[in-house]
């Protein structure tokens, strides 16, 4: 009785974490020691570093620590916000950072990075991760760390181990506030455009709709194509400042078009219409053959036509002859008379009910003298 009694305890099964579940401590710097022994064994020679990356991905955990990969191998050790290296952490010398600064090396580092992503394709995302992040840090890398980065960009942009769509990073207001974004991005396509060509880059920023978006290197107050144009001509890269031009003729062109069809279907004075594509003529360098094509173009579209062949023909010509003064405002040479003849050529041509009605659209042209008038009348 005197006895103490013993208290009830719970009693269960104790189970043991596999080995495999168990979850291995984040480790970057472990993993860093690891990169930097082997490029230090290896030494300059990147034919030995790219075989030593080959075998290590097999020993190390390159899918955990890819950024910390990426950062020893472009600035030789793992780097801070900003872009900075900490004062305590071991570093390497065999990193592009610490490269010569000549497109050769870059070429050669290049390979380095193809072949790892080759053998290890689920670094893919990793890289071009990690391209992003160097791009958004330019600003704490030294003008010569910023131009070994911009060549080696260009390069892997041209091979296509890199996609266009990391440029977004150059965007970056501060960074192109202070102008590091226009200059980083002269080297860039310089070494892209020396790989490739103009017309291959353009296929790659098309794909990525970054080929309207490159005159936003620049501040907003910079943003035309002669600030652009003479920015990169002056740097050695006049086709790509051709390039730029041609695509904002090609985009000032889009916006005429849509605008004259919207004003057309509101039914605005002809007086208006003619106006405002003057105006658009001189400010984007338009030549009246251009305009002419898009005003026939924009005519045509306007309207729902007959599908039989015998009536097409007569409700052609009634609303071309509504349309004539428009049609006859931007006729007033031979080269765009020219043009707008072999536009209904065309166009009768393609659209088969409109083959017999050619014949008189020309005629109709002539008698409200929108085709071969005498060079009196137009002056």
């Amino acid at each position: 009785m005197n006895q103490k009694q013993q208290k009830p305890t719970l009693s269960g099964q104790r189970f043991k974490t596999r080995k495999r579940d168990e979850k291995e401590r984040f480790d970057p710097t472990q993993f860093q020691d690891c990169i930097i022994q082997g490029l230090t064994e290896t030494g300059t020679d990147l034919e030995a570093v790219a075989k030593f990356l080959d075998a290590s991905g097999a020993k190390l955990d390159y899918r955990r620590y890819a950024e910390t990969l990426f950062d020893i191998l472009v600035a030789g050790g793992m780097l801070a916000p900003g872009g900075t290296l900490a004062d305590d952490m071991t570093r390497t010398d065999v990193c592009v950072f610490a490269a010569q600064e000549d497109l050769e090396t870059m070429q050669a580092f290049a390979q380095v990075f193809n072949k790892l992503i080759r053998r290890y394709k689920y670094l893919e995302k990793g890289f071009e991760d990690e391209v992003k992040k160097l791009l958004l840090f330019l600003k704490g890398f030294s003008e010569s760390e910023r131009n070994k980065l911009a060549m080696l960009t260009g390069i892997l942009l041209a091979n296509g181990t890199l996609n266009a769509s990391i440029l977004n990073s150059l965007y970056n207001e501060n960074l192109v506030k202070e102008g590091v974004s226009a200059a980083f991005a002269v080297k860039l396509f310089k070494s892209w455009i020396n790989e490739k060509d103009i017309n291959a880059v353009a296929v790659s920023l098309r794909k990525v709709n970054m080929d309207n978006r490159l005159m936003e290197l620049f501040p907003a107050n910079k943003q035309s194509v002669e600030h652009f144009s003479k920015y990169f001509t002056e740097a050695g890269l006049k086709e790509l400042s051709e390039y730029v031009r041609n695509q904002q003729t090609i985009g000032a062109r889009k916006e005429l078009q849509k605008e004259l069809q919207e004003q057309m279907s509101r039914g605005d004075p002809f007086k208006d219409i003619i106006l405002y594509i003057k105006e658009e003529m001189k400010k984007n360098n338009i030549s009246e053959q251009t305009v002419i094509a898009i005003i026939w173009s924009s005519v045509m579209s306007t309207v729902e036509w007959n599908k039989k062949e015998e009536l097409v023909a007569e409700q052609a010509i009634k609303h071309l002859k509504q349309y004539s003064p428009l049609l006859a405002a931007f006729t007033t040479q031979g080269q765009s008379e020219l043009t707008l003849l072999l536009k209904i050529q065309e166009y009768c041509y393609d659209n088969i009910h409109f083959m017999k009605a050619f014949q008189k659209i020309v005629v109709l042209f002539y008698k409200v003298l929108c085709l071969n008038r005498p060079q009196m009348a137009r002056d």
